[in-house]
């Protein structure tokens, strides 16, 4: 079993460059929401932010087969509901954040760290990566300490967006190494168990 479950994550890391790819996409849009914050103003940064969140995985699906990687995983990889699960309660508790928001706006991207940073842990499932945890509890604590003195929303669109590059750019590096050291990645085809 652990074997299967080594395959299914090595095949999530390969389709999605160790899920650095839609990172780094979450991360521009974060860093998009900050610049409408410095522009224009925190509503419709809100709404960037939100609405932008809706091209984070096609986004990521470009950045991956740039990267020359497939952008999808093989069918039949048990892991595709966890991910399927993840994106769901993502959705789910996005109104959680936007009534925030109508409370006090300076809560909204706090709301959203802490719930992104909550799938993130998720992440490190789903790519057998500790990685993950570092970055939902890095994200996840920064919303927390900027909910707490109500941040102005620069401060946490531009937390998501720093947080979220750094982290991309480590797991690129890790995987870029991975492949590199195992050549039988970059050829990997997840085969369910008969």
């Amino acid at each position: 079993m652990k074997d299967s479950l080594n395959a299914a994550q090595t095949d999530m890391r390969f389709a999605y460059c160790s899920g650095a790819a839609g990172m780094l996409a979450s991360s521009l849009i974060w860093l998009a929401s900050a610049g409408v914050v410095i522009f224009y103003s925190a509503q419709q940064a809100l709404w960037v932010l939100l609405i932008g969140g809706m091209f984070i995985h096609p986004l990521g699906v470009v950045i991956a087969k740039l990267a020359g990687r497939p952008g999808n995983h093989s069918k039949g990889n048990p892991l595709a509901g966890l991910a399927y699960a993840s994106t769901f309660w993502l959705i789910f508790s996005l109104p959680l954040a936007f009534a925030a928001a109508q409370l006090r706006i300076e809560w909204f991207f706090p709301a959203m760290l802490l719930v992104i940073g909550g799938r993130y842990l998720v992440f490190s499932s789903l790519f057998g990566m500790r990685l993950f945890w570092f970055c939902g509890l890095a994200l996840a604590g920064a919303g927390f300490v900027l909910g707490q003195f109500a941040a102005a929303p620069l401060y946490g669109a531009l937390a998501g967006g720093v947080i979220e590059l750094l982290f991309a750019l480590l797991i690129f590096v890790q995987d870029k190494k991975e492949a590199q050291q195992n050549s039988a990645f970059a050829l990997h085809k997840f085969q369910p168990e008969s």
